[in-house]
């Protein structure tokens, strides 16, 4: 396969571009650098430094005569989502568009697209949350990510796109930024290794699911193969609180640490959990790593960092 996979410098992208090329594949891996880090692509990849809302996209997909596209470059803070929404729609959105059309314009036969589930579905009377739910995203973020994946089915009805998205849960492990607004599981560890104190917004009781990114990258790879299309859940179907999460990390770190409660974020879910049978059955995939044993890989990558 020959593969280009957006934001492949960054935290799930990277993962995704080391395991495309374990599997013998040619990889082009495009991102701007803006948060992805040089050092995180495999010399074996081409790094091509750029914005996907660039109009060469096209020329550089000819090129490379890529087959299939992973588009995994996005603005992923949903807090600057809020404080700047053109900016977040000019990535997420503008930027996907102006990628499907490259893909459209150079027969590359496959987009698989990084959406999300929590930010898409909002808060939901069904616990896990399957696709057909009702989306009522309350960011602006939450909205360009399922603008963008309207765009995707349009492309494919009308232009012949084969086009996957693929909502994810809250990815956590190695290689996730624990100096950012996001990874909750990151920053716990970070603080937790350097002798800081953590800090749970609100009372902790708020859920996630937490799946772990080599299991993301299963999935996306499962995506690239199958002869399905449309939309795909991918988290493990388990909610965990923020205070059972801080409980089992601070075990597996060995520490005697208490978190400081600081006031809940404005407008944060409640709870978020997506149900991923359609994933099972459509594309012959399911989350194989337990979360004890995810945050113990975690904390083994932060200790060495």
């Amino acid at each position: 396969m020959r593969a280009l996979v957006t934001g492949g410098a960054g935290f799930i992208g990277s993962h995704l571009a080391d395991a495309l090329l374990r599997s013998g594949h040619d990889v082009v891996v495009v991102d701007d650098l803006s948060r992805g880090k040089r050092e995180q692509v495999d010399r074996a990849a081409r790094l091509v430094e750029a914005d996907v809302a660039d109009t060469s996209l096209t020329d550089l997909l000819t090129e490379s005569r890529t087959e299939v596209v992973f588009h995994l470059a996005a603005q992923i803070d949903v807090r600057a989502s809020v404080r700047d929404p053109l900016g977040d729609a000019r990535v997420n959105v503008l930027g996907t568009v102006n990628l499907l059309d490259a893909c459209v314009a150079t027969d590359v036969r496959r987009l698989v697209f990084a959406s999300t589930g929590g930010a898409i579905y909002g808060d939901t009377e069904v616990i896990p949350t399957p696709e057909d739910h009702p989306c009522r995203p309350q960011s602006p973020y939450g909205s360009a990510k399922l603008c963008a994946e309207a765009y995707g089915a349009t492309f494919h009805r009308i232009r012949g796109l084969d086009f996957v998205a693929l909502r994810y849960a809250n990815v956590y492990g190695p290689r996730q930024d624990p100096h950012g607004e996001e990874g909750v599981v990151a920053i716990f560890a970070a603080r937790l290794l350097n002798g800081e104190q953590p800090v749970i917004n609100g009372d902790g009781l708020q859920t996630r699911d937490y799946v772990y990114v080599d299991d993301v990258v299963r999935a996306n790879l499962a995506a690239a193969e199958s002869a399905d299309g449309g939309v795909f859940n991918i988290g493990t179907g388990t909610e965990t609180d923020v205070n059972q999460l801080f409980g089992r990390l601070r075990r597996i770190a060995g520490s005697d640490a208490e978190p400081r409660h600081a006031p809940a974020q404005p407008g944060e879910q409640r709870r978020s959990c997506v149900d991923v049978t359609l994933a099972r059955r459509l594309l012959g995939w399911k989350p194989a790593v337990s979360l004890d044993e995810g945050l113990e890989q975690t904390l083994a990558y932060f200790r060495g960092v």
